[in-house]
């Protein structure tokens, strides 16, 4: 790979926790969650795989399906390390479950195995640097690394057939047919909103299209100019990267869009005329920087800050994963004012929301045996019986769990879409093309949605400039890296 890809991808990782907070969205249609119905199947790199039983035999036996908690290591006496970026769970104060709650639990199974948890709020730069150095325990959560290296760093939980059988979100981290990750919790992409503030404002249906989602922040901005419409989060920059994590299911209803026709197609950022697609996107960014109904001076917001308004009726809407909606009940005292919706795009007719995992769990391929068997055993816990998942207000991870949180009460029209898989020999094309392009697509792209706030709130460049700017730079890149173009 050539230097300036290298260091693209670093940046990438480097980028990547606003996104990875949100999730990735890599998933076959066995496993996607649906209060509708799921659009999404089989791409070739999972049904080309065949039988990978033998490699996984050959890495320690261990079997995440085989695991039975509460009967398989009981007799395993160990203490694993975790590395994490959830900070704030380690805070005696944090409004959730804090990890000291979890382990409690844990250790009522499993008294003999010690977990020792080590975060930092640096956790996507750091983590990458740490797993070069091999310095980082026996679990962590992976970063963003190529598909191909998966196996140089974490040990395979199974094939991807055995783990379909498993868990929701499945081909996250997978590679040659053999799973690495097991996500911690599944999200869905929309709009954290304040339901009462849309009440008193006269909005009593919830957009569906672009315009009328603009109309819907006019209506705020007039029947009270103090709140903010939509609060942008400009100056922590990773909450930019939220709006790429519509790009795909959100936008095209496509479950193969992100993986396998965006890096085929030419002029993504194109206007399709009809409201959809990356276009659309982007241009309710811009038009609410542009109409003035978003803050008055995007430098000095305040991610922090941000819950707390949201949750008083001073912000009316923010465009997150549905991560954010637990921490926004939690901000303040009016957590019963907050709802999540979904982003305001309709494709003839029907609603879509991208879905996806968080970060997920990779256990050292390095560790010892006993250390990755405990380890598989923690993770295996945390995925069938602690309810962390559930608890964030995420998108359960165990596949026989049915049960949503009270965040996706307005998504029962909408089709979940999860991401197909890359075809084979393309597993790494996207980042190749977001390195060359700059653009980093889903990949910690923080600087093009501040760069859009910028030239829509100074007029230096109109919307439709800057989408054929950077159709050139995606276009430039695909034409350095071989690919062939469709319309």
């Amino acid at each position: 790979m050539k230097q300036k890809k290298v260091f693209a991808l670093m940046l990438a990782a480097v980028m990547a926790i606003g996104l990875a907070a949100c999730g990735s969205t890599n998933e076959t249609s066995d496993n996607t969650p649906t209060p509708a119905a799921e659009t999404g199947g089989q791409s070739e790199t999972t049904a080309e795989t065949g039988d990978q039983s033998e490699v996984v035999a050959e890495a320690g036996n261990l079997s995440y399906s085989d695991i039975i908690l509460g009967e398989s290591y009981t007799d395993i006496s160990a203490t694993i390390h975790i590395f994490n970026q959830r900070t704030d769970m380690s805070e005696a104060d944090y409004p959730g479950k804090n990890w000291d709650a979890y382990l409690a639990e844990f250790n009522e199974m499993y008294p003999n195995i010690t977990v020792e948890i080590e975060t930092d709020t640096n956790y996507s730069d750091d983590a990458l640097l740490r797993l070069q150095s091999g310095d980082w325990g026996d679990i962590m959560m992976v970063p963003a690394v190529d598909k191909a290296d998966l196996s140089t760093y974490f040990l395979p939980y199974g094939t991807l057939d055995e783990m379909n059988e498993e868990i929701r979100f499945a081909n996250t981290w997978e590679y040659d047919g053999l799973v690495y990750g097991v996500p911690s919790t599944g999200n869905a992409q929309g709009v954290v909103y304040n339901k009462r503030v849309f009440t008193e404002a006269g909005v009593t249906e919830l957009p569906k299209t672009p315009d009328e989602f603009i109309a819907a922040l006019q209506a705020i901005k007039d029947y009270d100019s103090t709140i903010i419409p939509l609060y942008t989060n400009y100056a922590d920059g990773w909450p930019m990267e939220q709006w790429d994590g519509q790009i795909a299911g959100t936008t095209t209803g496509d479950s193969t869009y992100m993986n396998q026709k965006l890096l085929h197609t030419k002029d993504p950022f194109k206007d399709y005329g009809d409201g959809t697609h990356p276009y659309a996107l982007y241009k309710v960014l811009y038009d609410a920087v542009a109409n003035g109904l978003t803050e008055d001076d995007y430098s000095t917001t305040s991610w922090e800050d941000s819950k707390g308004m949201i949750n008083r009726g001073e912000v009316a809407t923010m465009v997150l994963g549905s991560w954010a909606y637990s921490q926004m009940v939690a901000a303040d005292e009016h957590g019963e004012d907050i709802g999540y919706m979904p982003f305001p795009i309709t494709i003839d007719g029907k609603q879509y929301a991208s879905a996806g995992a968080d970060y997920s769990y990779g256990i050292n391929v390095n560790s010892s045996e006993e250390n990755q068997a405990a380890a598989m055993v923690f993770v295996k816990w945390m995925t069938e019986k602690s309810g962390f998942a559930y608890n964030e207000g995420g998108i359960p991870i165990d596949i026989t769990v049915d049960e949503f949180p009270d965040a996706y009460a307005s998504f029962g029209d909408v089709t979940f879409v999860s991401d197909e898989s890359a075809l084979a020999g393309e597993e790494d094309l996207l980042n190749a093309l977001n390195a060359d392009s700059g653009l980093m697509i889903n990949a910690g792209g923080r600087e093009k949605g501040q760069k859009l706030i910028e030239h829509a709130a100074n007029g230096t460049m109109t919307f439709d400039e800057m989408m054929d700017e950077w159709n050139e730079e995606w276009s430039a890149a695909q034409e350095e890296n071989g690919v062939e173009v469709t319309e």
